[in-house]
């Protein structure tokens, strides 16, 4: 757990304490780390569950889950961490509330972090319903796929890696470790949308030759629910960042985007 206290402040508006250990199962395995940027994600999701005891879902309806996730991350006060774990203070404020009936059938979550009292980012996350299913992929990976490097694609270590070259030098979802502990928490047939952003956010570090510490933006919005095997990502160059687009089936099931700092 990242999330360690948990207060309400106002009709909608909170207080969080997160904790990020050094060894976390997603940083580098260095004497000082630079935090994985999907550590802020993880710690809004963990917001959100705390928060389902004042916006639960409707009755008869699936809880909500996070469809869409915005993250600005400041290079310049982001954390390093030559301990045990770096302690950040969260302001959260909850919008966009769609009521139905006595429950919520959507909401919005922006945390904004702070270490010692200084902004290190924030993080928007919207949840809402179960997003639809799509057909399974066409081209679901076959044993022999070409797994790229932990350090090409901004990974921690190897089983970190969501990617493979599939036919004719294709990028397609294919984790190294089906059982990851943070990537892929008891979802056997589909991706968490941490994961399809992380699987996005690698695709575009190693089609760009960027490091991750060059990320200070994130973007998703799903659509459908990505397949854990076999789904498609595609990268588009676009002023100060790329684009991506997961496909599963022939169907669009995410979109994102990244942004780098200005060089």
């Amino acid at each position: 757990m990242l999330l360690q206290s948990f207060a309400r402040q106002g009709s909608h508006s909170y207080a969080a304490r997160c904790q990020w250990p050094r060894l976390h199962p997603l940083n580098d395995r260095m004497p000082v780390v630079r935090h994985h940027p999907l550590l802020m994600l993880e710690s809004t999701r963990q917001i959100a569950l705390a928060l389902a005891r004042w916006y639960p879902a409707p009755a008869g309806h699936p809880p909500c889950e996070p469809v869409s996730a915005g993250l600005g991350l400041r290079p310049e006060s982001w954390p390093g961490e030559r301990g045990c774990a770096t302690d950040l203070q969260v302001r959260i404020g909850v919008s966009d509330l769609l009521a139905r009936g006595t429950g919520a059938a959507a909401f919005r979550v922006t945390a904004e972090y702070l270490h010692g009292g200084v902004p290190i980012g924030s993080c928007t996350v919207k949840l809402a319903g179960r997003v639809p299913e799509v057909p399974p992929a066409g081209d679901v990976p076959l044993p022999g796929l070409l797994h790229p490097p932990a350090a090409a694609v901004g990974a921690g270590c190897e089983g970190d890696v969501l990617l493979a070259r599939g036919a004719q030098g294709r990028l397609v979802i294919a984790p190294r470790d089906p059982g990851h502990p943070v990537l892929l928490p008891s979802a056997p047939s589909s991706l968490t949308a941490t994961a399809v952003l992380e699987a996005g956010r690698q695709a575009v570090l190693l089609t760009s030759g960027r490091t991750s510490a060059a990320v200070v933006g994130l973007r998703l919005d799903l659509t459908h629910r990505v397949p854990v095997r076999g789904a498609r990502v595609d990268v588009a160059w676009q002023h100060g960042g790329s684009r991506f687009l997961v496909t599963s089936g022939g169907v669009v099931a995410a979109t994102g985007s990244v942004v780098f700092v200005r060089s």
